[in-house]
């Protein structure tokens, strides 16, 4: 069984910044990659940034320059650094890892969510 626990979400205001944190636990053969996804009101969860386990990083062109992820390969932990925040980043933030949990199986995993809310 795996287990993905995220943590550091809240309120912020236009302009500030939060960093996001998410690890995985359990049955872990391998991590392939690590990211994170986002899903506001009304509306799909999207892709925000990805980083696999050598290092290359994908980011959706609306956070490029402002979010950076990074990754803590022995800790199998992903982090998700946000600056110059605007309100349209408001939504549920959703860590996900694509992982293999025997040299065979693999699946991906979600965590629980975070808030993370933009607002004067």
């Amino acid at each position: 069984q795996v287990q993905l626990v995220e943590s550091g979400g809240g309120l912020v205001q236009p302009g500030g910044s939060l960093r996001l944190s998410c690890a995985a636990s359990g049955s872990i053969f391998s991590i392939v990659n690590m990211g994170w996804y986002r899903q506001a009101p009304g509306k799909q969860r999207e892709l925000v940034a990805t980083r696999t386990s050598g290092g290359s990083s994908n980011y959706a062109d609306s956070v490029k320059g402002r979010f950076t992820v990074s990754r803590d390969n022995a800790k199998n932990t992903v982090y998700l650094q946000m600056n110059s925040l605007k309100p349209e980043d408001t939504a549920v933030y959703y860590c996900n890892a694509r992982m293999y949990t025997s040299p065979t199986d693999w699946g991906d995993y979600w965590g629980q969510g975070t808030q993370v809310t933009v607002s004067s």
